[in-house]
C-alpha cells in the first residue's frame, strides 16, 4: 500500500449544487482520483474534520448533520478546503452488479454506476424530493425505485424491491445507506445464501483516518473502517457489531434504537 498522506491538500469549490434540502454536492478543483467507495477526510477550516465519501473525483455529496456539514452549507464558489486522500478500500465489482442505496448513500455509488459497472441499482428515500441522482443512474442502469411514503416508484422501503429480482443472479451486492436499512439487505441476503457477495460501505466515528487512533475499531476482530474498510463483505459482518451498536467520540458503545428493541 502506497504512503498515506498526512496533510490535507487545499481545493477551490467551483460549484455548488442543491440536491435536496438537505443534501448538496461540493464540486472542486483539483480531482481526488479515487476508486468507488473510497472516501477522503474534509477539514473545514476552524471548525472540524470529518469522513465523507466521494460521489465523483471531483465532488463530494454531503448531508447537513452537524457542526462541519452546516458550515460546508454556507460555503460559496472560490471557498477552499482541505482534503486527505483518497483513503481506505472501496468496492470490488465484475461481472453483474446489483447497488443498493438509500438516501444519501446514493453517494459512493454513484461513481459505480457512472463507470458502467452496475447492472441493476436499487434506490430509496423518504419522498421524491430526497432522491439522490436517479436520472445519472437511469441513464447507465436499470433503476428501480421505492420511497417511503409512494410519492415515486414503490410505496415502501427500497429493500421490499430486492423480492422482485434474483440474487443469485448478481456476482456483487454492493450497499450503502443506513445502517438499518443495510442490515436488512443482509439479513436478505443471508436468507438467499449470498451474503457474501454483499458489499457494504460502513459509517463509523473516526479521527485519524489511516488507521492509527483506533476509534473506528470494530468488534470482535477490530476492524478498522477507516483502513481495513469502509467496504465489507456481508461475510464480515455476520458475525460483527453490525447492525447492533457502533462507538461515539469517547469509545462508548452506542446500542441502535432497533437492537434495542429487539431485546426488549
Amino acid at each position: 500500500m502506497p504512503d498515506l498522506p498526512m496533510l490535507p491538500v487545499r481545493v477551490t469549490v467551483k460549484a455548488v449544487v442543491e440536491e435536496t434540502p438537505s443534501v448538496r454536492t461540493f464540486y472542486f478543483e483539483p480531482a481526488i482520483p479515487s476508486s468507488p467507495g473510497q472516501f477522503v477526510m474534509v477539514w473545514v477550516p476552524g471548525v472540524d474534520e470529518v469522513p465523507m465519501a466521494l460521489s465523483s473525483a471531483t465532488s463530494i455529496t454531503v448531508q447537513q448533520v452537524g457542526d462541519a456539514t452546516t458550515a460546508m452549507f454556507l460555503l460559496r464558489p472560490g471557498d477552499s478546503l482541505g482534503i486527505r486522500g483518497p483513503l481506505g478500500n472501496g468496492f470490488t465489482v465484475s461481472g453483474k452488479t446489483l447497488a443498493i442505496g438509500g438516501g444519501v448513500g446514493a453517494a459512493p455509488l454513484l461513481h459505480l454506476a457512472v463507470e458502467g459497472q452496475v447492472s441493476t441499482f436499487l434506490l430509496g428515500a423518504r419522498t421524491a424530493d430526497e432522491l439522490l441522482f436517479a436520472p445519472v443512474i437511469n441513464a447507465s442502469s436499470n433503476l428501480k425505485i421505492a420511497t417511503d411514503d409512494g410519492t415515486a416508484g414503490h410505496h415502501g422501503v427500497v429493500t421490499d424491491l430486492m423480492d422482485e429480482i434474483d440474487l443469485e443472479a448478481y456476482d456483487h451486492i454492493c450497499v450503502c445507506g443506513p445502517e438499518i436499512m443495510m442490515l436488512k439487505v443482509l439479513e436478505r441476503l443471508q436468507k438467499a445464501g449470498v451474503a457474501d457477495r454483499g458489499q457494504f460501505s460502513l459509517h463509523r466515528y473516526m479521527k485519524c483516518g489511516i488507521g492509527v487512533c483506533g476509534s473506528c475499531a470494530t468488534d470482535p476482530h477490530g476492524l478498522r473502517v477507516c483502513r481495513d474498510g469502509p467496504v465489507f463483505t456481508g461475510a464480515d459482518l455476520l458475525e460483527s457489531e453490525f447492525g447492533r451498536y457502533a462507538r461515539d467520540a469517547t469509545g462508548s458503545k452506542v446500542v441502535f434504537p432497533w437492537a434495542k428493541k429487539a431485546e426488549e
